[in-house]
């Protein structure tokens, strides 16, 4: 069994600045070339970790801004194997690890164990599975393993202290932090409940804790990075690739990454 990249990288960057910047975009959109594109403009920006996302037809998890995006990539033909061909690719031209957003159907419908070869092959680092719980996870945890791929599954503030820890030892390269699951309010009140769950992941023995929580600047990154080892980013860089594509996508990432600097940029 090798090392985990992710956790790797994770360790690095809390070595040599606040932490690490995991960005998010979907394969496809707006197609395929244009979309391998924005993700190596996302490291060039200054994003640690890909989170990369398989359309899916029924993305009841992701908000309203990724999953506009995720329709329109399936319109415009996006097949399961355009997922495998982009991290060929993005690989070749940009060093950082990928981790691959699907829900569970698709790798079912592919075959588990089919797909995390396929995976590893294209080279992938593993799988984030948001409608996945530990308890039910235990063909994907075998797969992962014999395929040498992290996995990594979710957390929310409803979990009790037992789920908490099957994520934590479920997982491997971090356990995804959804803090805004059951939480109403302001950013603070959010910041707050994201705290306070990394907090009990620590006491259930978690080293890494990755957060996401709609984080649209740098000045959010810094906050989550004051307690996370991770802050994840996916609807203000898709927006930006919407907006004004690859380019702007770079822009996007450079200032989040402004926010794991250990020493905050003079005005």
């Amino acid at each position: 069994m090798s090392t985990s990249l992710v956790e790797a990288r994770l360790r690095q960057r809390n070595a040599e600045a606040n932490g690490s910047l995991i960005g998010y975009l979907p394969v496809g959109f707006p197609d395929l070339r244009t979309s391998i594109d924005a993700a190596c403009a996302m490291v060039e920006g200054g994003v640690d970790i890909i989170e990369l996302g398989l359309p899916y037809s029924d993305p009841v998890m992701d908000g309203p801004v990724i999953q506009a995006a995720t329709v329109e990539a399936l319109k415009n033909g996006f097949k399961l194997r355009h997922g495998f061909e982009a991290i060929r690719e993005i690989t070749k031209r940009v060093d950082a690890p990928i981790l691959v957003m699907t829900y569970w159907n698709p790798v079912m419908q592919y075959g588990v164990q089919r797909f995390a070869d396929d995976l590893r092959e294209a080279g992938g680092a593993g799988l984030i599975t948001p409608d996945l719980i530990p308890d039910e996870g235990r063909d994907w945890i075998d797969a992962a393993t014999r395929a040498d791929l992290d996995r990594v599954f979710l957390a929310a503030p409803t979990s009790s202290d037992e789920r908490l820890r099957a994520a934590v030892e479920a997982s491997r390269g971090f356990v995804y932090t959804v803090s805004t699951m059951g939480v109403t309010g302001t950013r603070n009140d959010v910041d707050s409940a994201a705290r306070t769950l990394v907090e009990r992941l620590r006491a259930a023995d978690c080293e890494f804790s990755c957060v996401g929580l709609g984080i649209s600047e740098g000045a959010h990154v810094r906050e989550v990075l004051d307690y996370a080892d991770g802050a994840i980013v996916g609807s203000a860089l898709v927006r930006g690739l919407a907006e004004g594509g690859p380019a702007r996508v770079r822009e996007v990432a450079a200032e989040l990454a402004s926010g794991t600097l250990r020493i905050a940029p003079s005005a």
